[in-house]
């Protein structure tokens, strides 16, 4: 009587496994994520074109949003988003559309939303694979009395505006938790070999500490050397041995192939990046 009871109570509970299993399959395959639903950016597009009070938020920092961003989109970056109902988003039922630059932080984002009460949150990835319009704030803000400066008024001497470029470059973006750093990259041959095999939407790959100065990650391809004698110093972004690829919060001498720098501090990179493994997502992307 007693292996009776127990083999109803294993094939209950198998019974049940098996249900919640469907059901967090089912829950996957029809885009809903912990209350959120994820969306392509073609059916984003169409719910843009709605009349029905959707709101278009941006998540990306102020500077990343001036740059180009989706008509009619508000920005508010996925840093300010904590406990508080962001002032921009005060109805709790409002259709809302959210992106960032490549999909990271507008997760993070949504998931904030949905846990403040939100109930109609559209996620649908990143503005670097956006086909549709991107303005900048110069294409939307109103004109003034100003007489605006312009690049030819300059002199050719003028050390505040020497280093201005109106042709878009690429960058090595590095996407860690809710930050994004973007690194200035060199003009080597390695370089090249990295904006050629690096795939449109990124990689991702786990970083991990090295002798207490450096993260470091393999690549999924090998790039071309140029290998140097180099001191490291915070920032410095470097490959090592054609296929891990290093970002250095610390100095170091060796011989390796610098790739680029970051703008940042050992503090901003060591609170960013953290101790131990850490999952990160690199892209290049166009700048100005």
């Amino acid at each position: 009587m007693k292996r009776y009871i127990i083999a109803v109570l294993v094939a209950a509970a198998a019974g049940f496994l098996i249900g919640c299993a469907a059901k967090s399959t089912l829950t996957e395959n029809t885009g809903e994520y912990s209350g959120y639903k994820q969306i392509t950016q073609e059916e984003a597009k169409d719910m843009m074109a709605q009349d029905d009070g959707h709101i278009i938020v941006d998540v990306r920092r102020q500077d990343e949003f001036a740059a180009g961003h989706i008509p009619d989109a508000v920005c508010i970056p996925n840093e300010t988003i904590d406990k508080m109902k962001p002032a921009e988003l005060p109805d709790l039922e409002q259709i809302i559309l959210i992106y960032c630059r490549s999909g990271n932080r507008s997760k993070q984002a949504a998931q904030k939303l949905v846990d403040m009460g939100y109930t109609n949150i559209y996620e649908f990835g990143g503005i670097i694979d956006w086909t549709g319009e991107v303005v900048t704030e110069d294409n939307v803000s109103s004109t003034t009395d100003e007489t605006p400066i312009t690049i030819s008024e300059c002199s050719e001497n003028d050390s505040e505006f020497a280093d201005i470029t109106t042709d878009p470059y690429p960058v090595l973006a590095f996407d860690v938790g809710d930050r994004t750093f973007l690194a200035k990259l060199e003009d080597n041959s390695s370089v090249d070999d990295l904006i050629s095999k690096m795939p449109v939407s990124g990689i991702e790959i786990t970083m991990s500490d090295y002798g207490g100065f450096e993260k470091v990650g393999d690549l999924p391809f090998e790039l071309t050397t140029n290998d140097t004698d180099i001191t490291t110093v915070p920032g410095d972004v470097i490959l090592y041995q054609g296929n891990k690829i290093t970002v250095y919060y610390g100095e170091n001498t060796w011989n390796f192939t610098k790739l680029g720098h970051i703008d940042a501090s050992r503090e901003e990179l060591l609170e960013a990046f953290g101790d131990g493994e850490t999952e990160v997502r690199i892209s290049v992307e166009m700048t100005e």
